[in-house]
């Protein structure tokens, strides 16, 4: 659905932004801005795997405890995580408590080193798969896209979990890979000229 909200300040954004306080930030800063670090691509990966059935609102308002219960997202160190690390996990009233999503997690961060020594970076490895389509979907008018498909296909053949097409769209979405903001959001503009400025790894 490509449609906008006018803010506070006469700006045109995409609707969604509306639904709660802490998205309006997250939109204006982050959503759709280009990223190339692999801690915040794996942790944007995870948290949208933990995000499966819940709202994104949940997640959010979490993050900051997320990022506290797996050491920044330092997916080499969670790589080493036990039974005994799962187990506190499941005690922390911060997050998600939700073992096959907190063993995901444990499992995707072994991968993810497995990655890094065979593609040099996550960053290296996710870019490939920004579209190149010359006749782009509608923003916001798809939940899931050949290449999400493709991207979610090839990580499940290399051992990743609860990575499935519209979880990896979402995850698309947020780290840049495309550009989603609905056509007349003024956020969509910079999002753009941060994807023009970015130095694809």
């Amino acid at each position: 659905m490509n449609r906008t909200i006018i803010g506070v300040d006469g700006r045109h954004r995409c609707r969604w932004c509306a639904a709660a306080p802490e998205f309006l930030p997250y939109h204006d800063t982050e959503w759709g801005f280009p990223i190339a670090d692999d801690r915040r691509l794996f942790e944007k990966i995870s948290l949208e795997a933990f995000q499966s059935g819940l709202s994104w609102r949940t997640i959010l308002a979490k993050r900051d405890n997320f990022r506290a219960a797996f050491h920044g997202f330092d997916f080499e160190r969670i790589a080493q995580f036990g039974e005994s690390d799962i187990e506190r996990l499941l005690q922390d009233p911060g997050i998600v408590r939700h073992r096959g999503k907190i063993e995901a997690v444990i499992n995707n961060a072994q991968r993810a080193c497995d990655i890094v020594e065979s593609e040099g970076s996550l960053a290296a490895f996710f870019w490939r798969y920004e579209p190149r389509t010359a006749d782009p979907i509608e923003p916001q008018s798809a939940s899931s896209s050949a290449e999400s498909v493709a991207l979610s296909k090839e990580l499940k053949r290399r051992g990743w979990k609860f990575v499935g097409p519209t979880t990896v769209y979402a995850f698309m979405q947020a780290m840049g890979l495309f550009n989603d903001h609905a056509t007349d959001c003024a956020i969509r503009v910079e999002a753009e000229r941060a994807r023009q400025c970015f130095e694809r790894p």
